[in-house]
């Protein structure tokens, strides 16, 4: 993983400093307490390229047995256009967003709509609706 300056602004574009946002949650030092909350650290961790914390927040029953992280890509910015449940009380919920990147020096946006669930109390990402 790469590092991040602690108190500059976290990747998800909260504004929040990193280490009051995201950084607790790819340290390992708390869990999401919503599905957006989650979206928004697996985002940073493919920003920093912590394949670590994306693994471990994907869901078991559709996660890959492999993953690596593609270093062509270079992740840009995040807008976060919807959600639908995923609130600290929900069991499931669903976060639709744009991530800009550059992805070999040209620029795109990634569009989805994510699945979360609630697992042994903890949000994992499900999958891409």
């Amino acid at each position: 993983m790469q590092s991040s300056n602690f108190s500059s602004p976290c990747p998800c574009g909260t504004g929040q400093p990193f280490d009051s946002c995201c950084g607790p949650l790819l340290r390992g030092e708390r869990w999401a307490a919503t599905a957006e909350a989650l979206m928004r650290s697996r985002y940073t961790a493919y920003t920093l390229r912590d394949a670590d914390h994306v693994f471990r927040t994907w869901h078991p029953r559709t996660r890959p047995a492999d993953l690596t992280l593609d270093d062509d890509v270079q992740w840009l910015g995040l807008t976060v256009l919807d959600t639908a449940d995923g609130g600290p009380d929900d069991e499931t919920g669903e976060v639709e967003f744009e991530a800009r990147c550059s992805v070999a020096g040209r620029s795109e946006t990634m569009h989805e709509r994510s699945r979360f669930a609630r697992r042994a109390g903890r949000w994992l990402y499900l999958d891409a609706l």
